[in-house]
């Protein structure tokens, strides 16, 4: 009998494919919630990384044009108005109020630099906004994809005690298809959280570490102004 069950429990085809078709409705739905979510996380980190390593190569690039000597007017033309890298919108900020500080005869309008402070941090603010766009979905899924596994887990198990009830049979062969099914939300969860999870505190600190450098530049940047308007 036990020999029969197992050679029974080998021919039941056990690949995630075949586990997904043999689910119920519902624990099908969980399994397509929690495969979209981890394609969701995984297209944000990839866009993520991307984007902080061409962040981190622009300000590198213009840090070494801003200390290398050139007068920050010629450097201000260079740039425009409306630069396209993150460093060179808060420089250009800055020095867009800058000019607008000064009166046709020359003179400074009182408050130049409070305006010119603020102007560089609604720049930054900007910045940090689009650094951390998409980071809280990856919070959320790190959060929510385990319960919503062990949810589609419950769903399925309940289903495989029916089952059993209903064949009057307890042997491997009727068991495990049901146990399997219902473990492989479980493991659909693990699968979209744990990537999640890594990836938002790694990404966080690395969103935290740009914007602090874009924060240092306008303090030296705000620093160097200040010495002119002293002046």
């Amino acid at each position: 009998m036990e020999t029969e069950t197992l050679a029974m429990a080998q021919e039941i085809d056990f690949s995630i494919l075949a586990l997904f078709m043999r689910a119920t409705l519902t624990v099908k739905l969980v399994m397509v919630i929690l495969v979209i979510a981890s394609f969701w996380s995984w297209s944000i980190i990839i866009q993520k990384i991307i984007t902080f390593r061409a962040a981190r190569a622009e300000a590198a690039v213009f840090d070494r044009a801003f200390w290398s000597g050139e007068p920050l007017d010629e450097l201000f033309e260079k740039i425009g108005s409306q630069p396209s890298g993150a460093s060179e919108k808060v420089f250009a900020a800055g020095m867009t109020e800058w000019r607008r500080s000064h009166r046709q005869d020359g003179g400074l309008i009182a408050g130049a630099q409070a305006r010119i402070d603020r102007s560089m941090d609604v720049a930054i603010a900007k910045e940090s906004e689009r650094m951390n766009g998409g980071l809280s979905l990856l919070a959320t899924v790190g959060s929510t994809a385990p319960f919503i596994g062990l949810f589609g887990t419950v769903i399925g198990i309940m289903n495989a005690f029916v089952e059993i009830a209903q064949e009057q049979n307890t042997n491997l062969a009727v068991v495990a298809p049901g146990i399997a099914e219902a473990l492989l939300a479980t493991g659909l969860g693990l699968l979209a959280a744990i990537p999640a999870v890594i990836f938002y505190n790694k990404l966080s600190v690395d969103s935290d570490r740009i914007v602090g450098g874009y924060e240092a530049f306008a303090d030296e940047f705000a620093t160097i102004l200040s010495r002119q308007l002293d002046g």
